[in-house]
């Protein structure tokens, strides 16, 4: 009797792999799809070098004006050429959907778009050549990887400059959470120490000018001199940083001495950090602003509802077509912006770098000699990040205090971890994190905003998650007013109809907070008036107005304190 073994395994799998081939071949033919398959790959690009600098262009953008101009004359203080792109507008929305790829999130359209229209000004506009383009012109844009799209505009960049015709345009790319020390592979661009000090203080100094501009502008007596001041600010901080001297700046004793304690690369290096945190040459420009801004005259008696801006990073943070130009919606229908700094969003990396580290830690337990080496190397890094992260918080308030005091400190990263797990896992990445939800709970009961207002690209994964999470969030707090738009390349008319209906709630809490203030303090409001007419100190910009427990408003809080020195005369 023959007995007939099975077919080995190996044979079986080979014949289910064709008839699945040929099956897929198929139905691609019968769907007319059986097309040769060009797939995208990275181009090859000349390297931006060193003796390139005072020949080729860097252009940057994707920040608010005020930062743009502020780290441009970072560029130019470090020598090089460098360049803003415009603000990303409507029609740079149609060309990155005309030469990117589908299914891409808003502001990869916006941004993407931007940069190709820009090229195409230079050559058809300004008539410069193609090949010069190409040879004097670079775009420099951050990188990251996770679950956000963010980690694939690099590649949108390329593809959309190849399909517009600019194939072999140089992009440049510095990792956001690469650290002070990226040996960038174009040796042109040194990614060191000075670099990103340099777009340290560019960050810091335009948080700061755009949250006293977005906070006096509502109030201002004279229509337009917020505007003309905040420019007269910027010139001013943009040439400070501009004649910044990293070259002037030696190490002596105590730097060599801070060297062998702490994590930095040498004296020299000490010696910057120590002229960082120890120099006057940033608040002595910030003292000029500060007088700049103090002399416009405002009505500080003028209740305007408090709406506080989360979202996604760019969407919360561009000020054209891309979020449907909401901060000045929102200021023409009567509301006071509160803004967020990029600070925070630096400070929230480095809280999310020491949580993973923490996370890591001792995971090699191979050896006594693997455990105490992991142990050693973790204490280093969480050594390192605190240093970072408390020189962060250390020069923002040493900044704001500079320009007056009045701008908001930054939120403790802690602090919103711990408000924000509960409903949205802060090791859960990509976006904003569980800063969405933290962000909404945190101003909120804090007496900070009598609204919330979360801009988000649509389609946006990490913010469509966190959406899910507020619903709970809001069931919880039953007085929140929260409302996340969406943004697109079209339904601005939509979107601030709802933002419309929100607001008007906010200025019904924020109007019947003001009554119950002036109420309390047993004077009419023509009174108030009256007394504030009479006192130039109370019509400065930059006065310190205290705020009372429980209230959210500045003109409530302005009318107590007022009254509180009534009394007192």
């Amino acid at each position: 009797m023959t007995i007939r073994m099975p077919a080995p395994l190996p044979l079986l799998d080979d014949a289910i792999t064709a008839t699945l081939r040929d099956e897929r071949a198929r139905l691609l033919a019968e769907a007319g799809l059986d097309l040769p398959v060009d797939h995208f790959r990275r181009p090859a690009e000349h390297q931006f070098t060193r003796a390139e600098r005072g020949q080729v262009t860097v252009w940057f953008g994707g920040l608010t004006l005020r930062h743009e101009q502020l780290i441009l004359a970072g560029f130019e203080g470090l020598g090089y050429k460098a360049g803003i792109i415009p603000t990303p507008a409507k029609p740079d929305f149609q060309a990155g959907k005309e030469f990117g790829n589908n299914g891409q999130c808003n502001p990869t359209y916006f941004t993407v778009g931007a940069l190709v229209n820009h090229l195409r000004r230079l050559r058809d506009e300004q008539g410069i050549p193609l090949e010069t383009i190409l040879r004097d012109h670079v775009f420099l844009t951050a990188g990251a990887c996770g679950p956000c799209r963010f980690g694939m505009y690099e590649a949108e960049y390329r593809l959309a400059l190849r399909n517009a015709g600019f194939d072999g345009f140089r992009v440049l790319l510095f990792q956001q959470g690469g650290g002070l020390e990226q040996a960038a592979v174009e040796a042109g661009l040194e990614l060191n120490l000075n670099f990103f000090i340099t777009l340290l203080n560019g960050f810091l100094l335009g948080d700061l000018l755009n949250e006293v501009a977005y906070a006096i502008r509502p109030y201002e007596t004279h229509a337009g001199e917020t505007d003309r001041v905040l420019a007269r600010c910027v010139v001013r901080c943009a040439k400070a940083v501009r004649e910044k001297d990293y070259d002037t700046i030696h190490d002596g004793a105590l730097a060599a001495m801070l060297a062998t304690v702490t994590p930095v690369s040498g004296a020299v290096a000490a010696a910057t950090f120590l002229d960082q945190l120890r120099g006057t040459h940033y608040t002595e420009a910030l003292h000029d602003c500060r007088a700049m801004l103090d002399a416009i005259e405002v009505d500080y008696l003028r209740p305007r509802p408090v709406c506080k801006v989360t979202g996604e990073f760019w969407a919360q943070t561009t000020e054209g077509d891309g979020n449907f130009r909401m901060f000045a919606f929102l200021e023409g229908e009567g509301a006071e912006v509160l803004v967020e700094p990029v600070a925070t969003w630096i400070a929230y990396m480095l809280n999310q770098a020491r949580t993973k580290a923490s996370d890591r830690r001792a995971l090699d337990t191979s050896s006594l000699r693997a455990r105490v080496s992991g142990e050693v190397a973790y204490r280093k890094k969480l050594y390192s990040l605190g240093l970072a992260e408390r020189i962060l918080t250390r020069e923002y308030d040493r900044f704001r205090e500079a320009l007056g005091g009045t701008v908001h400190a930054l939120v403790n990263q802690l602090e919103l971890t711990r408000i924000g797990h509960p409903y949205y896992n802060s090791r859960a990445g990509g976006g904003e994190g569980h800063l969405e939800v933290a962000k909404n709970i945190y101003y909120s009961n804090k007496d900070l905003c009598h609204m919330v207002l979360s801009l988000k690209p649509f389609g946006c994964m990490p913010s469509t998650q966190s959406d899910g999470a507020q619903a709970a969030v809001t069931s919880h707090f039953k007085d929140m007013i929260y409302i996340p738009i969406e943004t697109s390349g079209e339904g601005d008319v939509n979107a601030h109809s709802r933002v419309q209906m929100a607001l008007g709630e906010a200025k019904g809490k924020c109007k019947e907070e003001f009554r119950e203030s002036v109420a309390r303090t047993g004077r009419t409001l023509d009174e108030l008036r009256a007394y504030v007419v009479e006192r130039p100190a109370l019509r400065r910009a930059l006065q310190r107005v205290p705020q009372a427990p429980g209230v959210v408003g500045r003109a409530a809080n302005f009318a107590l304190h007022v009254a509180g020195q009534m009394v007192r005369t």
